[in-house]
């Protein structure tokens, strides 16, 4: 156990810390190397590893294509543009409208597409607007926030959604059926207590004049309308592959390279720049830090974790979801979403509740923004900040994270309970 402690403990600290520039991939392929040296995972681990995680890996890498190919024809410009119009220059309804536009591209193309793509879109439009230092560190911590809190409804709007319902062979409509409501509240309760906690950043007016038409940062308005028809038989096509047991990453990395083609033929995006650009270390980071965590059950921690969750099943369910979403989220805020989903996932196998795989979820989509290394799509957004020239600091983002998240995360799982 200390080995693999040791091991975890080192790896992690170098994704988040990235020395000499380091990439996370990198970190966590010399992690996982170290652990197979050292014995703690053998071959047949890594085989067991790389068979939970190829589909979600793949699957994100299609949604990140998916997503860069639409940015490079303007389609979230047109749409953080549109936002901003449709408040009127309400400073309290943009700052909605923001989060309402932040929930639904994480739904849809996963919270790292949003923290990616969606963040550098927004600053460079506060920034037009001339909005002063306090309300664009509102705007963007909300933003922030909302990425990973609305990355429940869909199996592939986060990385650790598609894991467990791989893990627990659980289909695309049951997955939506169970989690729509919880996302509902999840965005309500986000943008309620959002905006309590940031109202004094928020300005009552913002000159809107100040923006450019929408349609003008359309690179091909054919290519722009045809994507809304493209995305609505993307959905469908999910639950047909749903019905036939499909991998979800044929129809996300299929549909992604579909989207990709089309746009490259009407000269609309350059395709070998946007493969070069595609987040390939995150392939390598998904398996080596998952073989590190699988060093982590080997030597006994998913064993001590199984019997604490035992422990609270006989409480009755609803302290089982509510005690299980916490210890998800706090694990989370201080080991990262990634391995915590796997160590939970393993330690909730022999548990005969589905309900705690839901509740582990959604602690895990949470709980990581208590801390700015929770999650690998808060790293990126901090990175993609720091290279803007916004800089959060580490107690500034914790004293943010923990006092909005837990009172979400309650409801949220209540809400898990009831429906």
């Amino acid at each position: 156990m200390i080995i693999a402690g040791l091991i975890f403990l080192t790896t992690l600290i170098f994704v988040i810390w990235q020395p000499r520039g380091l990439q996370i991939g990198t970190s966590a392929l010399i992690g996982a190397f170290t652990a197979l040296m050292l014995g703690v995972v053998n071959f047949d681990d890594v085989l067991s590893v790389t068979n939970i995680v190829w589909d979600a890996t793949l699957a994100f890498i299609g949604i990140i294509i998916l997503s860069m190919v639409l940015d490079e024809i303007g389609f979230f410009e047109w749409c953080a543009i549109k936002m901003a119009k449709l408040s009127g220059g309400n400073g309290n309804l943009m700052f909605v409208y923001a989060l309402l536009l932040g929930a639904g591209v994480s739904a849809l193309f996963a919270n790292d597409g949003a923290a990616l793509i969606l963040t550098p879109i927004l600053l460079a439009k506060m920034r037009i607007l001339k909005l002063n230092a306090k309300t664009i560190i509102a705007f963007l911590l909300a933003g922030g926030f909302i990425s990973d809190s609305a990355s429940l409804p869909f199996v592939f709007s986060n990385l650790t959604n598609i894991v467990t319902a791989n893990y627990f062979n659980i289909g695309f409509g049951k997955y939506l059926s169970v989690m729509i409501i919880p996302f509902i509240v999840s965005v309500v309760m986000s943008i309620i207590v959002l905006w309590l906690v940031l109202r004094n950043d928020i300005p009552k007016t913002i000159d809107i004049r100040l923006l450019k038409n929408p349609d003008d940062a359309l690179k091909s308005k054919p290519l722009f309308y045809i994507s809304w028809v493209f995305l609505a038989f993307l959905l469908m096509a999910y639950f047909i592959g749903d019905a036939y047991h499909l991998p979800i990453s044929l129809f996300a990395l299929g549909g992604a390279l579909i989207f990709l083609t089309i746009s490259s033929i009407t000269k609309t995006v350059e395709p070998l720049h946007i493969i070069r650009t595609a987040p390939w270390q995150v392939v390598w980071f998904s398996i080596g830090l998952y073989i590190v965590v699988y060093g982590l059950k080997n030597a006994g921690l998913t064993d001590y974790l199984s019997m604490i969750l035992q422990n609270l099943t006989k409480q009755g369910d609803f302290i089982a979801i509510v005690g299980t979403g916490f210890i998800s989220a706090f694990l989370s805020a201080t080991m990262n979403n990634m391995p915590t989903i796997m160590i939970m996932d393993i330690s909730l196998k022999d548990i005969p509740n589905e309900a705690l795989a839901y509740a582990n979820i959604i602690g895990c989509n949470l709980g990581p923004k208590m801390t700015p290394f929770g999650s690998l799509a808060t790293l990126l957004w901090l990175h993609v900040l720091d290279k803007k020239g916004v800089h959060i600091g580490f107690w500034e983002y914790s004293k943010f994270g923990l006092i909005v998240t837990p009172p979400i995360l309650l409801v949220v799982l209540i809400s898990l309970y009831l429906f």
